[in-house]
């Protein structure tokens, strides 16, 4: 049987008896915070991944209490996408999947544990997407948002979630109120559920467009716009539509044109006279769509600056971690493409070569070209993990000293020996973690550790 969602349906009522597969626990957090969810519901679960039993034992353990969990490791079968009343697919699946092909041939609605977090919630749904920024932005909106609530002693909460680390967000359902607050981090892969769904958030957030994921998409561009337009795809003229300047250049080149109301930000809506801790342009830019989103819910300009210049930013995204010595450290694991790093080598540069970078990691597909470019421009040093995106760097750059690690312990230790007074020892691989990390979550909680211990 199929199973449409409706919004006035309880959300115990929907999930109660229902037989459903969820495909992909992982190891972040979010689908075992699902998986435990659903199994408090009553559902007949199924949970099936490709990782075997051994990998993802930290998240068995979480959810091994539950006994109307089925799993099935190390694989999938095609049996468990038959005769099922949902499959929920876990970010990341394969666009041309053989078992979520196979759920379609049987008819069965294959959805996203966000998109139905959204269909349930009866609270506002402030929606944040983009290629870069949108962690930044999504935490700020989340804690302007929560100062307002303290400030009027409200009843009200504020939730976040979306592609948070260790959040289901589907779980939020069992405490969230109608009246409440979600402000969601959103990727291409959640909003592809969106689509599917059919729902686009009251409030949205486009930060940036740049390349990536292209191994994902197979290197269209044009696919990969058209999971992150369902920001805004389903809006109606009451909603609204924030927008980084270059992605509404780019929608009207495109000639897409939202239904919402749409503000297009610029870093100069930030007052010059804050005092901003988290370093870059960008980040100009990123507090610019926070500023947006707080207008529009009519929060007063003192809570806004209150907590934009307290901010220190997110672990990960160009975090500074510790001083040795006379030099800063910064980790910013969550750089993930060329792009990125150069935003956090043009935030960090003083105008010198004063940057001891250490990069590399596994390609998505994307061009390196500018990335090597401005390794030159902003670089002493750089120290370079081993994978296949740092096979298609040159294998030397002219005026940077390039050094080989064989693995991350060896590049930190590298780089703090080498690292002067007054520059910057920044970790921004540039690619992915694929291969000597679990994710760049660990990647990047391994660079921490390290880091403790060896300066």
């Amino acid at each position: 049987m199929r199973y449409d969602i409706g919004v006035m349906q309880k959300y115990q009522d929907y999930f109660k008896g229902k037989k459903i597969t969820l495909m992909g626990l992982g190891l972040l957090g979010r689908g075992v915070g699902d998986a435990a969810f659903l199994a408090r519901q009553g559902a007949d679960l199924i949970v099936t991944d490709l990782k075997d039993a051994a990998e993802l034992a930290p998240s068995l353990q979480k959810i091994k209490k539950h006994k109307n969990i089925k799993f099935i490791l190390g694989r999938h079968r095609l049996i468990d996408f038959r005769h099922r009343d949902l499959i929920i697919k876990a970010a990341g699946i394969p666009l041309d999947s053989p078992f979520i092909k196979e759920a379609k041939k049987y008819k069965i609605p294959v959805v996203m544990s966000t998109a139905l977090f959204a269909k349930f919630f009866a609270g506002q749904i402030i929606g944040i997407t983009g290629t870069r920024g949108k962690s930044t932005v999504t935490q700020l909106i989340y804690e302007i948002i929560a100062q307002h609530l303290q400030n009027q002693k409200s009843h009200r909460k504020v939730w976040l979630g979306g592609n948070i680390r260790g959040v289901s967000t589907l779980a939020m359902l069992e405490k969230a109120k109608a009246d409440d607050y979600a402000v969601l981090e959103l990727d291409s892969w959640q909003l592809q559920g969106f689509g599917s769904a059919k729902i686009s958030p009251h409030l949205a957030v486009f930060t940036t467009f740049l390349s990536d994921h292209m191994n994902y998409y197979k290197n269209s561009m044009a696919r990969y716009l058209h999971d992150k337009a369902n920001i805004f795809r389903y809006q109606g003229k009451n909603d609204y539509l924030v927008l980084g300047q270059s992605v509404a250049k780019m929608l009207k080149a495109k000639s897409l044109k939202p239904k919402s109301k749409v503000t297009i930000t610029s870093s100069e809506d930030v007052p010059k006279n804050w005092s901003i801790k988290i370093p870059g342009q960008h980040n100009l830019d990123n507090i610019a769509c926070a500023l947006a989103i707080a207008k529009i819910l009519q929060i007063p300009i003192k809570i806004v600056k209150q907590v934009v210049v307290s901010f220190k930013g997110i672990p990960g995204r160009l975090y500074r971690l510790a001083s040795q010595g006379k030099f800063a450290i910064y980790n910013d694991t969550n750089a993930t493409t060329p792009d990125a790093t150069m935003a956090a080598l043009a935030s960090l540069s003083n105008g010198q070569k004063n940057i001891v970078l250490i990069a590399g990691g596994a390609s998505k597909g994307l061009a390196t070209d500018k990335l090597t470019d401005g390794i030159k421009k902003h670089c002493r040093a750089i120290i370079l993990l081993p994978g296949t995106g740092t096979d298609g760097l040159p294998r030397s750059i002219p005026g940077v000293e390039t050094i080989y690690a064989k693995d991350l312990k060896e590049a930190v230790k590298k780089a703090l020996n080498i690292t002067q007074a007054n520059e910057a020892l920044l970790f921004s691989p540039a690619f992915a973690s694929f291969g000597l990390f679990k994710n760049e979550y660990d990647r990047g909680d391994q660079f921490d550790a390290l880091v403790k211990k060896l300066a």
